[in-house]
Parts: structure tokens; C-alpha cells; sequence
């Protein structure tokens, strides 16, 4: 899909994802998490992932279908994934922002406007998500960052989750079975 030439957070105007600076740094924490993917896999990546974050979930999520199925999550409180986030239909998530916008990022549910009517408005307290697109560039699913309270996520660690999300679209194409 084409980049984003103008995205919102809560009316902000954003630079495009183009556009955004790369820090040095940023590039340098690739190598860890690429590690943790092939010592563990998309589990790996998601904890990595997740202990970057105040977030209590890192997700990865694929489309099939009018759903989003849950590939893997991370729970920093360690518990099993509850059964509503196992598989959200498309309608409900909020997943299907990013796959509309290219990018979907909210701090508190319950006061943006965009989620005005949304199911999980107010449930979910924090989303940032991005996309995971397959080797033909076609989106397949979102990497997100979630919570039931508030929850803060700077640019440059969006920035840093939307670098992940192309790493980890490849691991995650490969555990995948191929349609037929």
C-alpha cells in the first residue's frame, strides 16, 4: 500500500512515515530483537518487544477473512490470553485502523473522537499499531502495543515498532501456512 502522506493522532497533524528521522540508535536495537526472533520466534520478538513499552500487551494479529485472529501475544502480568483477544472481529478492533490508515495510535480510548461509538472505546484504555505486510506488500495483519489503562508511547518508539513490524512480517510468514 502507498505511505501515508499525512496522518492524525487525535486532530495532531504527523509527519508521514517517510519523512520520519531515524536515530541512530534506533537502528542499533534492530539486532537484539532479531535475535530474540531466531532464538524464539514471534514470541521472542514480542517479549522483546514489550519490555520497551508501559504497555501490558504486545500483539501480533492476522486477518482471515471479517476477523482478526491472534497470532501470539505477550502479557506482562503473565497470564493466559483472555478469550476476547483471541479473535476480535474486524468490525471491533481496532486493528482495522491501521489497515486502513497505514498506522493507528491513541493514548486514551475514551477521549478520541475517532473511536467515538466504538465498542472498545474506554475498554481498551491504549492502542499503537502498525501494520505487518507480506512479501508481495500486501497487509496481512497489524503488530500492536495495548492496554486497559492509559498509556503513553513516544515517536521514536512508534517509530522503532514500525521498523519491528517489517523485521517480524517475515517471521511471521514463514510460521504461517500459505493459503490454498
Amino acid at each position: 500500500s502507498p505511505p501515508l502522506a499525512v496522518s492524525t493522532d487525535a486532530g495532531r497533524p504527523r509527519e508521514s512515515r517517510q519523512s520520519r528521522a531515524m536515530s541512530p540508535s534506533l537502528y542499533a536495537t534492530l539486532d537484539p530483537l532479531r535475535a530474540a526472533l531466531q532464538r524464539e520466534g514471534l514470541a521472542g520478538g514480542l517479549r522483546f518487544l514489550n519490555a520497551r513499552v508501559p504497555h501490558r500487551y504486545t500483539a501480533a494479529y492476522r486477518v482471515q477473512q471479517d476477523t482478526l485472529v491472534n497470532l501470539d501475544l505477550f502479557d506482562k502480568a503473565g497470564e493466559v490470553r483472555p478469550e476476547f483477544l483471541a479473535s476480535v472481529p474486524f468490525e471491533d478492533s481496532f486493528c482495522q485502523f491501521v489497515l486502513r490508515d497505514g498506522e493507528f495510535r491513541t493514548e486514551c480510548t475514551a477521549e478520541d473522537g475517532r473511536l467515538d461509538g466504538h465498542r472498545y472505546q474506554g475498554v481498551m484504555g491504549a492502542y499503537h499499531g502498525v501494520p505487518l505486510v507480506d512479501d508481495d506488500g500486501g497487509l496481512f495483519g497489524t503488530l500492536c502495543h495495548f492496554d486497559t489503562d492509559e498509556r503513553t508511547l513516544p515517536d521514536e518508539e512508534f517509530a522503532f515498532l514500525q521498523k519491528a513490524a517489517r523485521l517480524m512480517s517475515a517471521v511471521v510468514t514463514r510460521q504461517l501456512p500459505r493459503p490454498r
